[in-house]
């Protein structure tokens, strides 16, 4: 069994808390709040008006509120964009980011501790902190919602050791689930585009949050014709923004350039061939499909 732990110094924790908290959060995200409570946790996004991607986290049930689990590059502009929303509502946003850290570590380490379920998103306690089974993909394993300063307590009771988060980063790069750099999508696609069914983060059944008109009508008139898929860089390098041609025809556009790139891949084009190793001016690569996107 693997005993890695990794300390995603990257990540950052808000709180929501108040009386209209639920209400306030089913209004604005793409997925039902109403699933998440003491034992359930779930994936969600925050869209503009249009449905294009803003934000992504995880929202876990703490006390009377929910933490949100969010990148610490979009944490700042998170808090800032919930304070628009709250108007006259009954919540207060609290950034509880130099308290709390966010561990992951693996799913047949999760599945031995004495509690856990193999459901996604099952979440309990341990030690009075909440472990969450990752609300995406099993095998980005549990993530441990922790203060700072009981920390390396409870790793070291679980067994833990500290490995470092570039391995994590290139597990979820592998998996095809974008690990960082989530600022590089904002505004460039739909949170559709972004697999986000697929990963349990939207609710086609909940009634109105922001963006869901235009998520709701990509999903039922079957409009969906680009995906967020990782690249595998084969030798040089990806430029930001630069287009994916094959046969002299457009097939997608690279968003996310550094360590572990991703593209916005027209994949029904009869010119993308998933088994290709495709040109750019400074490099090759491959385009990969996950095995949980069936396509």
């Amino acid at each position: 069994m693997n005993n890695s732990v990794y300390i995603l110094k990257d990540r950052s924790i808000l709180y929501i808390n108040g009386s209209d908290a639920k209400n306030f959060l089913q209004n604005l995200i793409s997925n039902d709040v109403d699933k998440v409570n003491d034992s359930h946790s779930c994936f969600a996004s925050l869209l503009t008006p249009q449905g294009k991607f803003l934000y992504e986290f995880i929202i876990i049930k703490h006390k009377s509120g929910y933490f949100i689990d969010c990148e610490k590059s979009q944490s700042e502009e998170i808090f800032k964009q919930l304070n628009l929303y709250k108007i006259r509502s009954k919540v207060e946003i609290l950034n509880l980011s130099n308290e709390f850290v966010v561990a992951t570590f693996g799913y047949e380490k999760y599945l031995s501790i004495e509690g856990s379920k193999d459901v996604l998103g099952f979440t309990f306690k341990y030690r009075e902190d909440p472990i969450i089974l990752d609300p995406r993909n099993k095998n980005l394993g549990a993530r441990l919602v922790i203060n700072l300063e009981k920390l390396y307590l409870s790793l070291k009771k679980l067994d833990l050791k500290d490995n470092k988060i570039e391995n994590y980063y290139a597990q979820s790069h592998k998996l095809g689930i974008v690990p960082k750099d989530l600022n590089k999508l904002k505004n460039k696609l739909f949170g559709i585009e972004c697999n986000f069914e697929e990963l349990n983060g939207i609710d086609f059944k909940k009634g109105c949050y922001v963006g869901q008109e235009n998520t709701a009508r990509i999903k039922l008139k079957n409009k969906l014709s680009k995906r967020l898929l990782p690249i595998e860089v084969i030798n040089g390098q990806l430029d930001d923004g630069e287009s994916i041609i094959n046969n002299d025809v457009e097939i997608g556009k690279i968003l996310i350039n550094k360590e572990y790139p991703f593209a916005l891949i027209k994949y029904l084009d009869k010119n993308f061939d998933k088994n290709q190793i495709f040109k750019c001016k400074k490099g090759s690569f491959r385009i990969n499909v996950p095995e949980w996107l069936k396509i």
